[in-house]
């Protein structure tokens, strides 16, 4: 699953990217400051692409919510979801049946930009994180969903069967983000898109040969450790771990 992300890069380059504006103009200093760990059960502010507006940068929480809740009730909402993964990431296999995913799979997907993620593998009983960007350094795109609770927008992340890349990384439970190809970034955006072309794009590999993967820091997974630094994306050896 994907917990953890990174997003280095500034505004006006992700506006750049996507051709896309900043919704909130005077939180741009804000968000123009590196974040190497995103920790997704700490529920962050990031920047997603709307299908509702893809011409807009907007910021929304990290963890799905269902629309009939209101933005009080988010706090209590996040602490019972706990158990169930906090709506950080959604399986794609339950996209059109789940009573929460379905209400968005067809009016509300998304686009979330990061310049990488973390995946933990497992090795003789210890977790060690790797890190999964791209090699020249540029953003990567994962697919997701979003709801609107009030004024507030809640996203997550759509995951699927692991490859035979992330299957060696995600040893334990085999799932991988769903990662869009940049030629069908827009294509995820559309209005017209029916089930099947929903589940084509989903189903579209990533050129893994443009990934760098890596360990990083077992910091990453501390909660005494402030991980949000530039050094945990730094590349951390250890014997016997390899793919």
């Amino acid at each position: 699953m994907c917990f953890h992300t990174a997003q280095t890069k500034s505004v006006a380059a992700l506006e750049k990217r996507y051709d896309a504006e900043l919704t909130k103009s005077d939180a741009r200093d804000v968000y123009d400051i590196p974040r190497y760990h995103i920790n997704g059960f700490s529920h962050p502010d990031m920047l997603i692409i709307p299908q509702e507006g893809p011409a807009a940068l907007a910021p929304a929480l990290w963890g799905i919510v269902p629309g009939n809740k209101k933005p009080e009730q988010l706090s209590d909402y996040y602490k019972e979801s706990v158990k169930f993964g906090g709506g950080l990431n959604a399986q794609s296999e339950k996209l059109f049946d789940h009573f929460l995913y379905k209400n968005s799979a067809f009016t509300r997907r998304c686009i979330i930009p990061v310049t990488g993620f973390f995946e933990p593998h497992e090795y003789k009983g210890k977790k060690y994180p790797f890190h999964i960007k791209q090699k020249n350094d540029e953003v990567l795109s994962l697919a997701g969903l979003y709801t609107i609770v009030g004024n507030v927008v809640t996203f997550t992340i759509l995951t699927k069967a692991a490859s035979p890349l992330f299957a060696k990384i995600h040893n334990k439970k085999n799932r991988q983000p769903v990662i869009l190809q940049k030629d069908f970034e827009q294509d995820w955006l559309k209005d017209d898109l029916n089930q099947n072309g929903i589940t084509e794009l989903i189903n579209l590999n990533f050129n893994e040969e443009n990934l760098s993967t890596y360990t990083v820091s077992r910091d990453l997974f501390s909660p005494r450790v402030n991980s949000d630094t530039e050094s945990i994306i730094d590349e951390v050896k250890y014997e016997g771990v390899a793919i």
